[in-house]
């Protein structure tokens, strides 16, 4: 079944759309916030997406942007908000419809069909990276250490998050600030002990020798690097 993950601070709001995807056989998950809805999309990727761009928290315009990061599932705007630029905004940030509120659920639903219908514009992240002894594969979301019969080893997904970025961009240089937009959004730009503390973590789950990492680089004061 199509996974549909919603995110609306209004209660009543993100009930009626449950209700209504649930009799129109959608899976449906839902989420009061930005965080949670980006905790919930990493965890178990939706098909779509129906976000509100009033969220407590992190904007819907940068759970846009932190999505697409990652992932390329269409995202449905359900918003009050009905100025021209917050449509060009949520459009430029990777939204690929915008409906404004209030709203016919008829149209809703059909903008859906619509969106799950397109071809994607680009295709999936797809690869491997091997880190020390572990095989990171960014298609099914798995890291494991190599050799038969190893475990998978789990990571978080804010540690997911930030993998994948660093191991979108292979050899270069990534700010600091970037990561921290992409993975938590505004107003943490300098909360650089996050990372810290993340990548430290990262390093022990994956890293051959996490005190002197050969993949997961700190360049002091600027950012951080993945070197394959």
């Amino acid at each position: 079944m199509t996974r549909v993950l919603i995110v609306d601070d209004e209660p009543q709001m993100l009930r009626a759309l449950q209700i209504n995807l649930q009799a129109r056989q959608y899976t449906v998950a839902t989420a009061p916030d930005g965080t949670r809805a980006l905790d919930d999309a990493a965890r178990t990727p939706p098909d779509a997406v129906i976000l509100d761009l009033g969220l407590p928290g992190i904007d819907g315009v940068d759970v846009i942007r932190a999505l697409r990061v990652w992932s390329t599932a269409p995202v449905i705007v359900l918003s009050g908000r009905s100025d021209a630029a917050d449509k060009i905004a949520a459009l430029d940030a990777g939204a690929d419809d915008y409906v404004t509120k209030p709203f016919s659920m008829s149209e809703l639903l059909a903008r859906l069909r619509a969106v799950l219908r397109r071809p994607a514009t680009e295709e999936p992240i797809a690869g491997s990276a091997v880190i020390g002894d572990h095989l990171v594969d960014l298609t099914s979301c798995t890291v494991r250490r190599i050799g038969a019969g190893e475990p998978a080893v789990r990571l978080t997904p804010t540690e997911w998050r930030i993998l994948t970025v660093l191991i979108q961009h292979p050899g270069r240089l990534v700010t600091g600030r970037h990561i921290l937009l992409s993975v938590w959004g505004p107003g943490h730009e300098r909360k650089t002990n996050y990372l810290r503390v993340y990548l430290a973590g990262i390093r022990r789950k994956l890293e051959r020798d996490p005190a002197h990492p050969r993949h997961l680089l700190t360049e002091p004061g600027m950012g951080y690097r993945f070197e394959p």
